[in-house]
């Protein structure tokens, strides 16, 4: 066979071996040849014979018989390579993947090892590998704070709730958050945090949050350097290991996690009672929402009714306990008891 210089290990990286390498790129070239005229006069027969039919089983060439003769054609490089190289790229991307993660458990060994209870990151990537290898690493509960909406360039809210967030559910972890107020006026994150409920996770609500951060068992946890920083600067992120500081961080979770208002999508709970009998259920929840201090349009776009409805619905009860304005209703409600129970999930 020919000789190929240059770029002659090209397609054997796609697995093709020498033979089949060399035979492939002279058939390119000359459709419907025999296998003479595929070889250098000094070639094996068998050699080219071998490599033909090894083509021809993984569907990069075609044979068809004329007379006495084998006829040999190519198959499109692009219909034939393509799902070859497809193949590769996806298995690299893997690989890539891979690798990073094991520098990630790499660093944080010897992080541990050393004793430092703190860790600096810079930029984007980095801080998003190590949160998603500590999500991985996570063996009972991930706790998280989710401040005002901004845009996510240290710790991204949405993007820590990615495959790794589902299967830390499937492996069991207790998931719980706190996420500010300011989330459920806006109707996409209401509807995406009422499904992360709908799936078992633990979300509380309250006014005002100091900064985000991530805990991940009793172990470590993640933060940004500055929460008010440039956000055209590169992110810079702080692991704490465990330390006091990170004791008082969980502490600091756990203060807020409990005084939060906590997030309920079950329109079947059960309802408390007052004077008047048994509660609505979907009542129950446009007083809950109420209490934290949503509008009617906010309320609505939470519950999935109409505006008007909300409105309805809302002087029905004022006019029920004789309320005159809805601050009277919100002190009604919490005197008789009706948001004392807490959501189911708590």
């Amino acid at each position: 066979m020919e000789s190929v210089s240059g770029d002659a290990s090209l397609l054997a990286l796609l697995g093709l071996d020498a033979e089949q390498d060399s035979v492939y790129r002279l058939l390119v070239d000359r459709p419907d040849s025999d296998p003479a005229a595929l070889g250098h006069p000094t070639a094996d027969p068998e050699t080219v014979l071998r490599a033909l039919t090894g083509l021809v089983e993984r569907g990069l060439a075609s044979a068809e018989r004329d007379g006495d003769h084998v006829r040999y054609r190519a198959a499109s490089p692009v219909l034939a390579l393509g799902p070859l190289l497809e193949s590769r790229r996806t298995a690299l991307h893997r690989v890539e993947h891979f690798v990073t993660e094991l520098a990630e458990r790499h660093r944080a060994a010897h992080t541990r090892s050393s004793g430092a209870p703190i860790e600096v990151l810079s930029g984007a990537a980095a801080i998003r590998r190590r949160l998603i290898a500590m999500q991985r690493e996570a063996r009972y509960e991930v706790r998280s704070l989710v401040p005002v909406i901004r845009e996510p360039t240290v710790i991204g809210f949405e993007d820590k709730y990615d495959e790794v967030e589902r299967d830390s559910m499937r492996r069991g972890l207790t998931l719980r958050a706190v996420v500010a107020r300011s989330w459920l006026e806006d109707a996409h994150a209401a509807h995406w945090l009422a499904g992360l409920v709908a799936d078992g996770q633990q979300i509380a609500v309250t006014d005002e949050l100091p900064i985000k951060l991530i805990i991940m068992d009793d172990e470590c946890a993640l933060l940004p350097l500055d929460p008010v920083r440039d956000e055209t600067e590169e992110p810079v992120a702080l692991v704490v290991h465990r330390s006091g500081l990170l004791t008082a961080l969980i502490s600091l979770f756990e203060q807020h996690f409990e005084k939060g208002w906590r997030l309920s999508t079950d329109p079947g709970e059960e309802s408390l009672t007052d004077a008047a009998g048994r509660l609505d259920p979907i009542d129950r929840q446009i007083v809950a929402l109420l209490h934290v201090g949503l509008t009617d349009s906010a309320i609505a776009r939470q519950l999935g009714m109409g505006h008007r409805t909300v409105q309805r619905r809302l002087h029905a009860l004022m006019d029920a306990v004789g309320a005159a304005t809805r601050f009277q209703l919100g002190w009604h409600a919490a005197e008789s008891g009706w948001l004392d129970e807490p959501p189911v999930g708590r």
